[in-house]
C-alpha cells in the first residue's frame, strides 16, 4: 500500500486494477476491488488498520470485470455512474469465468469459477459529491474508456483518480469505448485547471502529463486508422497488422505480450463492429 498524501492510499499489489482508499472521519471511501474475491477479502482486511469512521462505500470506476468481480466480497454499499448501473441490471446474476478472451487480467486468475455480481445501490448521472470530511470527494462522469466511466476528484488535495482514461505501459480496452469522448477527456486532463495535480490511473498508479500525452497520441492514431476503414469490417490480416504496429507503443514484459496483443485484437474487432452496425442502422433509418 502506498500513501499518496495523508489519508489517501493506493495499492497495485493485486492483479487487475490499482485500488484506492480515502480515510475520513465518517468512514472509508474505497475505489474499485481486486477481481479475485479472495484478494478482495484480503484487501478489505488490510484496510481495517487505517482507522477512520465505521461507514464504508465502494466506488466502481466503470463496469469492467477486473474492478467489479470482487465487489461483493468488499461487503459494503456500491456507487457507480447510472450507465454502469444499467449494465449491471442487464447482466446475468452470476458471472462465469469462461467465454471470449478479451485480454483482461481476470482471465489469468485460476479458480474463479462462478461469481455473483453485486448490484450498485447508489448511482448518479453527471456528478455526485461525498461530504464525509472537510475535504469533498467529487465523482464525475467522463465517458470514453467506457460509457459509464468516472473520475474521483479531490480538489483540496489536487488528486484525481482517472480510472482507465490512462493505462500505463499497457494497451487500453477499446471494445466498449468512445474514442471521440476519450480524446476529449485526455485533452481536459492536460489543460491548465489540472496543473500540479497527482493523477492516479487504474492501470499503473501515478501517471505524469507525459504519460497522458502519450495515451492521447496513441488513441489519436487508433482513431485515425479506424476512420480510414470507412466503417468497413477489417479483414483478419488488417487487424493483425494494426495489432503489430500498436504493440510497439508499450513497454510490456515478454510474459504479457500475448495477453496485450489479444486485448488489442479483441478491442479493434469489437469497436469497429459497433461502428459498422451503427452506420448501417443509420443508413437504413
Amino acid at each position: 500500500m502506498q500513501e499518496i498524501t495523508k489519508n489517501i492510499y493506493i495499492n497495485s499489489e493485486f492483479p487487475g486494477v490499482t485500488l484506492g482508499a480515502i480515510v475520513t472521519p465518517r468512514g472509508l471511501i474505497q475505489i474499485d476491488a481486486p477481481p479475485s474475491p479472495e484478494d478482495a477479502r484480503t484487501w478489505r482486511a488490510s484496510l481495517m488498520s487505517l482507522g477512520g469512521g465505521i461507514e464504508r462505500v465502494l466506488i466502481n470506476m466503470d463496469a469492467h470485470p477486473d474492478r467489479t468481480l470482487g465487489a461483493r466480497a468488499m461487503d459494503c454499499i456500491v456507487i457507480t455512474q447510472e450507465k454502469t448501473a444499467d449494465i449491471f441490471r442487464t447482466r446475468p446474476g452470476t458471472f462465469k469465468a469462461q467465454g471470449e478472451e478479451t485480454g483482461a487480467d481476470w482471465e489469468s486468475i485460476p479458480g474463479l469459477g462462478s461469481v455473483r455480481w453485486v448490484l450498485p445501490e447508489i448511482s448518479f448521472s453527471n456528478q455526485m459529491i461525498l461530504h464525509w470530511s472537510d475535504s469533498p470527494v467529487i465523482l464525475e462522469h467522463h465517458p470514453g474508456p467506457a460509457i459509464g466511466s468516472i473520475w474521483v476528484h479531490l480538489p483540496k488535495e489536487k488528486i484525481l483518480f482517472i480510472g482507465d482514461t490512462v493505462t500505463k505501459n499497457q494497451p487500453p480496452f477499446l471494445a466498449g469505448s468512445n474514442l471521440k469522448a476519450w480524446l476529449e477527456s485526455l485533452t481536459e486532463l492536460l489543460d491548465t485547471p489540472y496543473k500540479g495535480y497527482t493523477f492516479i490511473s487504474s492501470r499503473g498508479g501515478i501517471v505524469t502529463p507525459n504519460v497522458i500525452k502519450n495515451q492521447y497520441d496513441f488513441l489519436k492514431q487508433v482513431n485515425d486508422k479506424l476512420n480510414k476503414l470507412n466503417n468497413k469490417k477489417p479483414t483478419p490480416a488488417t487487424v493483425e497488422k494494426m495489432v503489430t504496429s500498436m504493440q510497439g507503443w508499450f513497454k510490456a514484459p515478454a510474459t504479457r505480450q500475448k495477453q496485450f496483443a489479444q486485448r488489442l485484437r479483441y478491442g479493434l474487432i469489437h469497436y469497429n463492429s459497433r461502428q459498422y452496425h451503427s452506420t448501417n442502422q443509420t443508413s437504413e433509418d
